[in-house]
Parts: structure tokens; sequence; C-alpha cells
């Protein structure tokens, strides 16, 4: 990480400077009168957006909850190896990697067919396919998530924090305004002020309180689908047992008494069971039947029968019904009609769907991961607010593909196993669809379709490894400046900026007639360079884009001081040289990026990933008015 940017400060470098005229929080402090961007809901969609938008105190930003704290237990606990990489943007990938529990194989265990009445192992998957990310599948205490991004949002420049115990009652939007046109009602559900309501006028407001959302109420959305009518319970567990995979990610199917799913977390010894109860009739609720705690534990002990659980503590435990569910629009603009969004909807607001495919806390981040960078924009007057369609356009399509999955696993998990998959004639099907979804399931297979913020594939066999509208696969090279082996994708960070990565073509190295000093110095000084028409008088000169460069040079066969001035700017109060953006590839055994991602050697190339970290663009080093043409597509000048 870099810091001592503009000055020298002691102490914790993860904790920014606080800027100037912050609002005063706490249950006695005044609501705001007016913010840029409120907030509902502290869950995960939430606080990720609320960690983006702290580190910019420029824009007011405010998150309500109508809980009187952070949860402590309970809930989601599985991240995909997706939302590890977005973590490493945010800054704390490496402590959820120290405290999780890692997924590294999945067991599979069907009814024996010498004994159906016993359980057998079936077989065993890979859980991340090699080089699929440089990230593991985790598990972690969801209420430690929170933690995560409280702490993100506490030390941000301006010292976000929640305001706790108000709920949305309401909003409304005045659309004869731009000045703060939502006006959003709160009600005190903290009991301290006797049920009292507040109204907060806001430019931007993002419903993420959940299922029952009453921002999602406000404009006018509703969650449609359907309920598999089967009642599953889940429960967080201290227990001793013979079963010998319980350190295992397991998928259990007995022959008459249901499904288990195992999933250990972190610490060691708590561990969570998914267990399938009852079949509910159509009209039917699984709250209605009153099961316990102790039905879930009995019946888990019948599925994997010859063994048995001796459960010492029971840390958390739910009853669930499995649905799938979406809504039409996740904004306020009703079809037809030609204005920019307001209000908009993530996570569990706009789409639900059964936890056992690991997906909604990871789809509901990645909701607001690919909104924020947004908002930033068009608050700091970067883009026009016409951007905000995009979020809708984008989410929408990955959140019906995410339901229509989830449908399709949940049957499978609930469906009884055949006389081939217990005899081992066939693959079983729930094996064979695990494997199919990997990718989804590891949440890399979303694909942005072409837009102002994708480009055309036109130059896509350049670097045919990093897909345009796929997010951007990082890979192992080496920081020439100090021979640092590092993965090139670590240095984004969720800080609303766009990336240039150029792959230096085989003859390059450090020639001033070169391509990359070519397209480096178009950058730095052309009047139509993206930088220069992007990038504000008094800026950094890497403020809104950061330019970086990859040579298939080894690092001591590169002259760095002949490097061009944009690949070692001098930026922040001090004008301090910036040393970390030139790498090379690893020639010391981990991975040849050129190799690994399919960059053209020859040619070379130019990356263009998003604040998001998805990759917008592949073009070659010299289309230099490509490349302006397509910031000109949807950023303003300055």
């Amino acid at each position: 990480m870099q810091f001592y940017k503009n000055g020298f400060r002691g102490g914790n470098p993860d904790v920014k400077q606080a800027a100037p005229n912050r609002r005063n929080r706490g249950i006695n402090e005044p609501l705001p009168e007016k913010v840029d961007v409120l907030i509902a809901g502290t869950g995960p969609a939430g606080l990720c957006l609320a960690a983006q938008l702290s580190q910019f105190p420029e824009i007011e930003t405010m998150i309500v909850e109508r809980m009187p704290s952070n949860i402590i237990k309970g809930k989601a606990d599985g991240i995909n190896t997706r939302s590890m990489e977005m973590f490493q943007a945010f800054g704390f990938a490496d402590k959820v990697k120290r405290e999780t529990y890692w997924v590294n194989q999945t067991a599979f265990w069907m009814p024996d067919p010498k004994n159906p009445e016993h359980i057998k192992r079936a077989g065993r998957v890979q859980d991340v396919a090699d080089d699929s990310s440089e990230m593991p599948h985790i598990l972690i205490n969801q209420a430690r998530l929170h933690e995560l991004f409280l702490e993100v949002m506490k030390n941000s420049p301006s010292r976000l924090e929640p305001d706790y115990g108000w709920e949305v009652l309401g909003l409304t939007i005045d659309p004869s305004t731009d000045d703060h046109p939502v006006t959003v009602t709160l009600k005190d559900a903290s009991g301290l002020n006797w049920g009292a309501t507040r109204t907060v006028r806001a430019n931007y407001v993002v419903g993420c309180d959940g299922a029952h959302s009453a921002v999602r109420k406000a404009i006018g959305g509703e969650l449609k689908g359907d309920a598999a009518h089967q009642a599953w319970g889940v429960m967080d567990i201290l227990a001793n047992t013979d079963f010998p995979d319980v350190r295992q990610k397991c998928l259990i199917s007995s022959a008459s008494e249901g499904n288990v799913l195992i999933l250990p977390r972190e610490g060691g010894y708590v561990f969570r069971m998914y267990v399938e109860l009852d079949k509910l009739r159509p009209d039917e609720k699984a709250a209605q039947r009153k099961l316990t705690q102790h039905d879930m534990i009995a019946a888990a002990n019948r599925i994997i029968k010859p063994y048995s659980i001796d459960v010492k503590e029971v840390v958390w435990w739910s009853i669930y019904d499995i649905g799938h569910s979406i809504t039409d629009k996740f904004d306020d603009v009703p079809e037809g009609e030609n204005r920019n969004p307001r209000v908009f909807t993530a996570g569990d607001a706009c789409h639900t769907h059964s936890p056992k495919a690991g997906q909604g806390m990871n789809v509901s981040m990645q909701d607001t991961f690919n909104l924020g960078w947004k908002l930033v924009h068009v608050l700091q007057g970067r883009a026009d607010a016409s951007l905000l369609r995009s979020y809708s356009r984008e989410r929408l399509t990955e959140a019906r593909r995410l339901v229509e999955t989830d449908h399709k696993w949940a049957r499978i998990m609930s469906a009884p196993t055949t006389q081939a998959e217990r005899e081992g004639l066939e693959e079983p099907r729930i094996i064979r669809q695990f494997k199919e979804n990997l990718e989804f399931t590891g949440g890399l297979a979303v694909k942005y379709d072409p837009s102002a913020l994708i480009g055309p594939a036109t130059w896509q066999a350049l670097a045919s490894g990093q897909t345009i509208g796929r997010r951007f696969h990082s890979a192992p090279v080496v920081r020439v400046s100090d021979a640092k082996q590092m993965q090139l994708g670590h240095v984004a960070e969720a800080d609303a900026r766009w990336r240039i990565y150029a792959f230096a073509d085989k003859a390059d190295g450090t020639d001033s007639i070169s391509a990359i000093h070519q397209l480096a110095d178009w950058l730095e000084s052309n009047p139509n360079s993206p930088v220069v028409k992007h990038t504000r008088k008094g800026e950094d000169i890497d403020a809104v884009i950061d330019f970086r460069a990859v040579f298939q040079q080894t690092f001591e066969q590169l002259a760095y001081e002949k490097m061009p001035s944009l690949l070692k700017p001098r930026t922040g109060k001090l004008g301090l040289q910036d040393h970390e953006k030139v790498f090379c590839v690893d020639h010391k055994g981990v991975g040849d990026i050129y190799a690994m991602r399919g960059i053209n050697r020859d040619q070379g190339c130019l990356v263009v990933v998003r604040p998001d970290q998805y990759v917008a663009h592949v073009l070659p080093l010299d289309a230099h008015q490509a490349l302006a043409d397509f910031f000109a597509g949807f950023m303003l000048p300055r």
C-alpha cells in the first residue's frame, strides 16, 4: 500500500486524514436536512456502497438502519472468489484470508448402495478451479464482514458511521427540481424518540433494506417469483461428531430422510448445517409448522446415519422457505419514461433466492459496487446523470441469471437420488451440476453487454484472456522499481478511478520512440487525450485514469530512468514521485501474464478496466483516437 503522499503521518496508515467540517454523529445529534446519497440498510449491499462513498468527503452520504446496532451472528456466510477480489480493492482481503475458513474441496455423500439407510462418500470436487482466481472461496460470519466495511467507513476521510434506530417509512420524488428532489420520511425505531418522524432530502436514495424493502415499495417495485414449498432449517453449531468430513464443505443426500449441507466456519470449531425439513402445502409457510432447533438436530442425525452429531451449543438458527423472486426494475423510472433515475434498489430489496448456492450476499455487494462509482462520477460532475441508467440495465440481467440458476440448483439439491446414481453407474446430477456451476458460483460468469461503458470486441484477440465485459483477471507480475512479485490486479483500489494497463510489445523496452512512450506522451500532453480532457486543474494526473505498463523483459533489463514521465508521475501536495506504475513479466516461476491471459506478444495491447474491475475495452497500443472516443462516450470534459 502507498501512504505519506501528502506528508508524513505516524500511526495506522489505514486511518485516512479526516476531512474538515464533518457532521457530528450520535444518538443525540440532529439528522441532516439534506444529503447527496441516503442509503437504507446496513447489510452487505448498503455497507459496500457506504464504504465506497465514504472515501469522498465532498459527497454527503447518510446510511440509516432500523436496528440499534450491527448484528453479531447468523445470516449469510459464503464469500466467493469475485467478492474476495473486490475486498482486495477495499484493503481487507488479507485480513479476511487470515481469519476465515477456506473452501478447498466439496465432498458429496449419498446412500450406500449396499445399505441405503446409511450414507457413503460418492466423490470430491475441487471447489475453486485452478487459475480461475488468485483468491480463495471463504466462509465468514456476516456480522464480521459488516465490521470490516464499518472499519473502512470509520477510517475514511468522512468518518462515516450509520445512523442506527431509523427506518424508512416512505419517500416522494419531485420531478420539477434537481436540488435534492427525493424527500425521505424516517421513523424512529429505537424507542428513544417515541416513534418520532424526520424528513431528509436527498439527491439519490439507495434501498438496501431487504426483501420487505420500504424503498422498493415506495417506487412501485414488487418482488415476483415462486416458492419450492419446502421448509429448511439452518443452524450454526459447536458440536462433536464422528462424521469424517465435518471440516469440509459437504452436500449430503439420504435415501428417504432428505438432505444436509455442511459448511465449516471460521475458527476451527463452529460449522453451519442446512437441513431439509418438511414439504409444505402450496398455501403454507415454514413458520406455520412451529419447527425448532431440536427438529433440525433430529433430522440431521437421521440423514447422516451411520454417523451422529452431539450438539454442544447452538450459536444461531432459523427456519425458512425456499423462494425465488425478482423485481422488473432496479430504479424508480417507469417503463417507457425517458428520464434519469433518482432512487435505486439493491440486494434482497430487488432479488431473493435460496441461500444454498451462496450467492445472495455476493451478488448484493456486486450490485452496489457497480452503482457506487457511477454515483461518484455523476456527483463530482465527471459524467452526465444518464450514466446511472446503466445500473438497472447491467444488474437486472445478472439478477435474472442468478434466480434462474439458483432455482435449478435448489431443485436438484432437494431431488432424491436415482438408483443408477446410488450404484455408481452414472455421475450424480448434483455433482455434475456443481461442476457446471463453478464459474457461476465463483461470481466469475458476469458478462456485461456492449454499451457506452463496454466496448466492442473488435480487438479482443489481442488479449483473449481478458474478456471484454468480464472482470479483469489478475495475474503475477514483478514491479520494476523494487523487484517485488505481486498480482497486477491488486493495484486497483475502490476509489472510482479507471485503469489503463498497457502491455508492451516484444521489442518495446525503454526507447523513446516505442509504442509505450508514444502512448504515455500522448496521454500526458495531447488535448484529445482522456487524461488531459477529464482531469481538472489542480488534480493529480492520475486522479481519474490510472495508467500503468507491463513489459516483457526482466526488471534488470529495463532502464527505469528512461521510462516516460506519466509512469513516474509527481502527485500529492508535495509533488512526490510515484514509483509503482511499471511492471514486467514474472520470470521467477509464478507465471507469465502474457501467456496466462492471452496477451499478444508481438503487438501488445491496451486493457481498459472500469472502477468496478470489469474490462471495458481492449485496443491496440496506437489506437489513440479510439481510446479518446471511448471515454468521451460517457465522461464530461473537465
